[in-house]
């Protein structure tokens, strides 16, 4: 490789047109790419043989953009994102020749997000951290944090679980076991999240599940809610709340659980109607997955009130890291 030398640190091949100075020590550009003077590329950055670099776009640190990727005005890449080849960025839902946006739309992927080769990525949209873009994908919507989509369009498939363990499918939501005595208790491992037994029984005049209040469900509850008619492919949550606790029972049918604490991951499926899962304050909760049948019945222990909502997985995590 002939490289020819932007400093003692940063490495650039003689093919390749470099207009900006703001380039990140120990960053390698490689063989015919072309990068605008207006362009922001952090530390320790990889970009591959033929990308073009537009004027507004911001590439952070440890980032690796691999060949035949194009980046238009609009699109920020997040510190450690890694895109795959020929994945497409668009920045103009309705392209018109010789007509210009005022202003392109804006496009980020957030930190250590992976999109997959060939993934086309449609303008306005955020890829959150730690999410994974399969390959070949076509992203209309954004992706919430530490999801996997596929497909055209692009729909959730599963969540990346601690170490990156992918977790893709119905069967592999994590089956904790609870014992079949009223009242068990199970830590799933994340925050103060549990999953709890109620009491069933079960005769030939038709099955009865129940539960008591502060004892059964560990506090006083003020509401109740019920999540039903929910397509497969939506997804419900994406929040945490600061004050209030929630215990969510899927009375009829399933779907699956993704609880957060900011540090770890877990994915439940509840399937049963003698098990609750307890959310404690300060836990990012996700629901999907639901069945076609599926009746989440929710009760929480206070009135709504949209200030105690985190729906920001970035302030969440630095709250939670601040908490620490």
């Amino acid at each position: 490789m002939e490289k020819k030398q932007m400093s003692s640190e940063k490495q650039i091949h003689r093919t390749a047109e470099v207009l900006t100075d703001r380039v990140g020590d120990r960053t390698t550009i490689w063989q015919s790419v072309v990068v605008l003077k207006g362009a922001v590329i952090g530390a320790d950055v990889n970009i591959c043989a033929h990308c073009f670099i537009e004027n507004d776009v911001v590439i952070g640190d440890r980032v690796t953009v691999k060949s035949g990727v194009y980046l238009w005005d609009g699109v920020t890449l997040g510190d450690d994102v890694f895109v795959g080849p020929n994945a497409t960025f668009t920045n103009d839902k309705f392209p018109r020749s010789k007509q210009f946006l005022d202003k392109p739309l804006r496009t980020t992927v957030e930190a250590g997000a992976t999109i997959g080769g060939g993934a086309v990525i449609l303008p306005g949209v955020t890829i959150g951290t730690g999410a994974m873009v399969g390959a070949g994908a076509v992203v209309t919507k954004s992706v919430p944090p530490h999801a996997i989509v596929k497909g055209s369009p692009a729909r959730i498939m599963g969540y990346v679980e601690n170490g990156a363990i992918a977790v893709a499918g119905p069967e592999q939501s994590r089956a904790y076991v609870v014992p079949k005595i009223p009242g068990a208790v199970q830590e799933i491992g994340v925050g103060r999240v549990t999953l709890r037994r109620l009491n069933a029984v079960q005769d030939m005049r038709g099955d009865l599940s129940v539960g008591e209040f502060e004892k059964d469900i560990p506090f006083s509850v003020r509401r109740y809610f019920l999540v039903f008619n929910v397509p497969s492919e939506k997804t419900r949550g994406e929040h945490a709340h600061k004050e209030c606790h929630q215990f969510l029972i899927c009375v009829k049918g399933r779907c699956s659980v993704v609880v957060d604490d900011g540090a770890s991951r877990a994915e439940i499926l509840l399937n049963s109607p003698d098990l609750g899962l307890h959310l404690p304050p300060m836990i990012w909760g996700i629901q999907y997955k639901y069945s076609s049948d599926a009746v989440l019945l929710v009760f929480t222990s206070h009135y709504y009130d949209a200030s105690d909502y985190l729906r920001d997985y970035g302030e969440f995590t630095r709250l939670t890291a601040t908490a620490l």
